[in-house]
Formats: C-alpha cells, structure tokens, sequence
C-alpha cells in the first residue's frame, strides 16, 4: 500500500496501469454466478451487473478498446455494445481472476474500506441522477452520460484502494474544516487534483474520447456535460443527509439544466415539499 504522495501525475497512471484493478465483491460474485450458466447469459445484464461497479466499467472499456480499433471507426461507448463486441466467452475469460476492493484492504484500516465503498455508493447514485435527467433531456445516448457521472470520481476510488492513508489524509481535513472544497484538501495532500488523475488515466487507457469530454469538468457549459456534473455534485452534497447548505444551489442549477422550478426538482428527488415561504422564495424572477 502506497503511504507517501507520488511527484508526477504519470507516476499516478503508472501505479494503476501496473496494478490490478480490484472490483466490488458484489462483483465478482454475480459474475461467477453468470459464469456457471455462461451459454444462458444476457448481455443487457450482464452490462447491467457491470454498470453497478466503477472499477468494473472502466476495466470492461479499457479491454474493448484494441479490439474495437481493429474492426471499427468509431468508439464503443456502452457497456452492452462493449460486451457484444468482445463475445461473452471472451469477457468470461478475459476477467475469470478478479482482486475485490474488500480483498485488497483487509487488515487495513477499516475506515478506508468505508471510506471507498461510501465513494463508490456516490457514484452509483450520480450514474443513476445523470441517466434519469438524460432520459428528461431526450439525450442521444443515456448511457453514455451515466458511464461518465459513474467514473467520474474514478481515480478518488483508486486512490482509496491503493494509498487508502492518503484518502484518510484527505477525508480527515474535510471532516475537521467541513467548508474546505474538496480539491484544497486534495492538493494539500497530494500535490495535486483527482480530476488531474482522471484525465491522465482516461488517455492512457485509451478510453473513448467522448466519455473523456463528459467526465471533464473544464466542458461544464455544455449541456451534456453539465448533467454529468451536476449529478456528481448532487451525489457529493447529499450525501451525509439533505440538508447540505450547498443543496439549494443545486436544485436550482438543475432546474435551469431541466427546464423546471428548484421545487419540481426537488419533487422528482423524492424529497418534502420545502415550506410556502421557502418554496416562493426559490421561483425564479
């Protein structure tokens, strides 16, 4: 396990280009499950066991990309097409030795193992706000913006698994200073941002350049890449609870992304209606 910062972003990539990548345990076990009946197994759900894990999406999309530039133009951006393109014996035996995460840091502090998991959980929930205001938006693709709100925190979800004191390094400034912005805690530790990381892995791993254009916050005006981040950002502030002080900003900037009030948005989340006075106060002029 790594304990020190590391100097350069390409010291990063090559950590976790040299590495296993360890999947969820939930993982691997539906997986096996499928492998034991591999010739009644569906794509759609075996995409779908995939998409429940970050490390695992990213693994199955890193893996299609040579077979991909042989045979075809243009990218595979799904998870079904990815699988279809490989064949299903192929993926089985491409990943039959799978690292779980719960795995790799026993023994370690068990704050880490809740530290990675809890990041996981936020990108599971991001996936799931992005795709349902995709299908809102008639988007072209949903899929492609859920796979880019689910890896989004992608190299904070390694940094847990490979050097998890840093990772508590980090979460341990945001608990003692809660208004301190993530990415000053992650320089402040690392020399450096995940989102730096991220785009250094999405390029070595040749991962599809539209994936890597949605995962980028630096394109935040589009609309494609705005839903990407504001469900990321909606993940992280409700996380802990709905009464984030940052929350009311998001329902807002949502509701201008969906073309609907703060408290519709607030409606669709499944949340209480806010009380009279707060709810005229956020209409818009």
């Amino acid at each position: 396990m790594l304990d020190h910062p590391l100097q350069e972003i390409d010291d990063w990539v090559v950590l976790f280009s040299d590495n296993s990548l360890p999947v969820l345990r939930a993982t691997k076990r539906h997986l096996e499950e499928m492998r034991a009946d591999i010739d009644r197994v569906d794509a759609r759900e075996l995409a779908r066991i995939v998409l429940q894990d970050p490390i695992m999406t990213v693994k199955v999309l890193a893996f299609i990309q040579p077979i991909r530039g042989r045979s075809l133009q243009h990218d595979i951006t799904t998870i079904a097409s990815a699988i279809m393109m490989a064949g299903i014996h192929p993926f089985f035996h491409r990943f039959e030795e799978l690292i779980t995460i719960e795995d790799m840091l026993k023994g370690v502090d068990p704050h880490a193992l809740l530290g990675v998991l809890q990041t996981i959980r936020r990108a599971q929930r991001a996936a799931e706000y992005a795709h349902d205001w995709a299908v809102w938006r008639h988007d072209i693709n949903m899929e492609e913006v859920r796979i880019a709100a689910l890896l989004h925190d992608l190299a904070e979800i390694l940094v847990w698994c490979f050097a998890p004191k840093l990772g508590l390094a980090i979460h341990a400034q945001q608990v003692a200073q809660p208004t301190m912005r993530s990415a000053d805690a992650q320089r402040n530790t690392l020399g450096l941002v995940f989102q730096d990381i991220q785009l250094a892995l999405c390029t070595a791993w040749h991962l599809p350049e539209l994936l890597q254009h949605l995962i980028d916050d630096a394109n935040a005006e589009q609309p494609r890449v705005r839903n990407v981040t504001l469900a990321v950002r909606l993940a992280r502030h409700s996380a802990h609870g709905w009464d984030d002080p940052a929350l009311p900003d998001d329902y807002t900037d949502i509701g201008q992304l969906l073309n609907l009030t703060p408290e519709a948005v607030r409606q669709r989340l499944g949340l209480e209606p806010m009380p009279a006075r707060e709810a005229e106060s956020s209409e818009p002029d």
